[in-house]
């Protein structure tokens, strides 16, 4: 049970809150005390000292001091003789007490019903700029080598587009390498195209109604659309120096994955959802958190516990393993053979690297390494350095060092996870050989 000592309206509101949902008991002056619903009340006369006062046989969960109603001369200490190892908190500036500042909590709540209107609102926007458009062509934009955060977000996209009467077609760049992309793919039977020919993305961008940019906020940063786009909508959760240009920009940090984000604006809609689309999205959420150890944040939670309602696991759990190609299990065979580890750096250089995405498994393979705080795992793929990174250490940004260290939009991402792709001429290498050496040095010299 819970203890309040206060009669004023934050004790009385709390005594409300508190017994809908475990038992409470608030003592407090009669004068101010009111019958309220699921509270066990001890209304007193005046002040007194504690032990005059009707106190509970059981020991209180926590006592809450929002008054000073108990006339010992050293409230807090009677209340530790009588009570030892409960939790004392006070909203008054007495010593042994935790303290709770009013003014905080208040500021915490409106900041907290700001973002709640934030997110509403810029969901709003999402479906008001869809809306406008009547039987349009919408084209939905993921990175490179899109993870499964990305594909999910488009898949969903494309879910609600369709749902409003829209075409919708999904594009990117490079690559769809790790098994896991690949096993969503194919088991959600999700339509992506790759385009690699820069006329093949012009015509699209000719013939579309509306540019949708997923995962990603910049045009022409690890993507397949020239710098000189400017999108319809912008939807991303990483953060960015610079403000993205478009008609409706909904980039929130506080979500963990671009995927809970969508979410969101799946929610303020009136789309049906099905299993296909919840379970990608909620992949796309597990993926990004690292199986929900990292960044994971209440509006993440709330997201995914919206879509649990149509959630497949078993469909989830076949994303999650699949077969894994001897051409893995080669470059894994390399990484072990080559790492070096230094003063908590691992560099995994791969020399003959035929699966890219097999980086970012290398990566989080190494990092719970004894002795490590920082993994990158490298390779050569079409006149570029392919980099992986990982990192545990909180006083380490990796992606801020990676985009700090090579051209804008070259490398960059999160605090612990980052990436990025250095074509030779950045680093002054013709050969993939010449490349691997100067990368590593400029790796050693930035960590």
């Amino acid at each position: 049970m819970f203890l309040i000592f206060g009669s004023d309206p934050i004790a009385i509101r709390l005594a409300e809150w508190i017994g809908a949902r475990s038992r409470v008991r608030i003592i407090g002056l009669a004068e101010q005390m009111a019958g309220m619903p699921g509270a066990e009340i001890v209304a007193l006369p005046t002040e007194m000292e504690l032990h005059e006062m009707p106190l509970p046989e059981v020991t209180p969960t926590a006592i809450l001091l929002l008054e000073e109603i108990i006339c010992d001369d050293d409230p807090i200490q009677e209340l530790k003789n009588h009570w030892p190892q409960t939790p004392i908190l006070s909203t008054l500036d007495i010593e042994g007490a935790e303290r709770i500042s009013i003014e905080d909590l208040t500021t915490s709540a409106i900041q907290e019903r700001l973002r709640s209107i934030d997110r509403k609102q810029g969901a709003g926007e999402v479906l008001r700029r869809l809306n406008d458009e009547n039987n349009a062509k919408a084209l939905i934009v993921c990175h490179d080598n899109p993870d499964p955060d990305a594909l999910a977000s488009a898949m969903a996209m494309k879910h609600l587009c369709e749902s409003i009467g829209h075409e919708a077609t999904i594009i990117h760049g490079g690559i769809i390498e790790h098994q896991q992309n690949q096993a969503m793919v194919r088991l959600l039977e999700l339509d992506v195209r790759r385009l690699i020919l820069d006329w093949e993305v012009e015509d699209l961008l000719k013939e579309s109604d509306l540019v949708i940019c997923v995962d990603f906020s910049h045009p022409g940063a690890n993507n397949i659309l020239p710098e000189s786009c400017v999108p319809h909508i912008v939807i991303d959760h990483h953060t960015s120096e610079s403000r993205p240009a478009g008609d409706v920009i909904l980039v929130r940090s506080e979500f963990a994955a671009t995927s809970s984000l969508i979410a969101s604006i799946l929610m303020n809609s009136e789309t049906e959802l099905n299993r296909e689309v919840a379970t990608a999205l909620a992949f796309g959420i597990r993926t990004d958190t690292l199986g929900f150890t990292r960044s994971f944040n209440a509006v993440d939670l709330r997201a995914l516990s919206w879509l649990g309602a149509w959630i497949d696991w078993d469909l989830m759990r076949s994303f999650e393993s699949p077969p894994r190609s001897q051409e893995v299990l080669s470059i894994f065979r390399q990484a072990l053979t080559d790492a070096t580890l230094e003063n908590g750096l691992m560099l995994a250089p791969i020399s003959q690297m035929t699966d890219r995405d097999a980086l970012s498994q290398v990566a989080d393979f190494l990092l719970p390494t004894e002795d490590v705080d920082v993994v990158i795992a490298y390779g050569i793929r079409m006149g570029k350095v392919i980099l992986s990174a990982r990192s545990s250490n909180d006083s380490i940004h990796i992606g801020r060092i990676l985009s700090q260290t090579f051209e804008k939009g070259r490398a960059g991402g999160h605090k612990s996870l980052a990436g990025g792709q250095i074509p030779f001429d950045e680093i002054d290498s013709e050969k993939p050989e010449e490349a691997m050496n100067k990368i590593t040095s400029i790796l050693k010299s930035i960590f």
